[in-house]
């Protein structure tokens, strides 16, 4: 679930808020894909990855981790104050790191070498232009909810062009269940549903419906689709 800062920027979010969810949706994440993905790259000695939507940067702290040890990693956020935000937590998590100057930082976790790009990208406009023309991988986390059917379809278009791997986590499905069950549950829950599928940039958000159609998409380009549960549990 993702929270705007207000109502009048959808698409800000509190760089606190992100800090605050990040350790449940680490909890969360799907293990059999994390394994998955572990694998699919087991044999590569480095990879080019890039993180869309990125906010403070918790999708590659929790993504690296499974990767080889080469690693090279672009950022691309909206949001100024947030890919600010992602360089200060990222070194604040690294076991060293160093600008090395561009806007670019090096850093070292465990046995990982990591560079990492930053950019600022309106991705609502420029998803071709925001994904080089070679990547091996392509990730978001708590993004494809938040964004149009539309922008989904061409998403997953410019991801089969240049054969890249995509590895989607922690995308919303319109399932909740509350213990112990109040009478307010399900009006809580329509409300939601109905906040998710507003306008937040992209056209009209996909919300609960985003992980059908990132499925449906991906499988129209002869994608294998692999899903699995990643359930937020407060």
């Amino acid at each position: 679930m993702n929270t705007p800062t207000s109502s009048s920027d959808a698409t800000a979010f509190a760089p606190e808020w992100l800090a605050l969810r990040e350790t449940a949706d680490a909890r969360a994440r799907n293990h059999e894909l994390s394994a998955a993905l572990n694998a699919r790259f087991a044999l590569r000695d480095r990879v080019s990855v890039v993180d869309i939507g990125c906010g403070t940067g918790a999708n590659l702290r929790a993504t690296a981790p499974l990767l080889p040890g080469s690693q090279h990693w672009t950022l691309i956020d909206n949001d100024a104050g947030l890919l600010a935000a992602a360089r200060r937590a990222i070194l604040k998590w690294a076991d060293e790191g160093e600008d090395v100057g561009a806007g670019e930082l090096k850093v070292h976790k465990g046995a990982s070498a990591i560079e990492i790009k930053f950019a600022r990208v309106d991705l609502a406009n420029a998803i071709e232009d925001a994904l080089p023309a070679k990547v091996d991988l392509v990730t978001a986390s708590a993004f494809f909810d938040l964004v149009s059917a539309e922008f989904i379809r061409q998403f997953a278009a410019a991801i089969a062009r240049r054969r890249a791997v995509f590895y989607g986590v922690l995308t919303y499905n319109g399932i909740q269940r509350w213990t112990p069950h109040r009478p307010q549950d399900n009006a809580m829950t329509s409300a939601f549903h109905r906040h998710q599928m507003r306008d937040k940039g992209f056209g009209l958000a996909a919300g609960p419906l985003a992980p059908v159609n990132l499925s449906d998409q991906f499988s129209m380009h002869d994608y294998s689709v692999v899903e699995g549960d990643s359930a937020w549990v407060l």
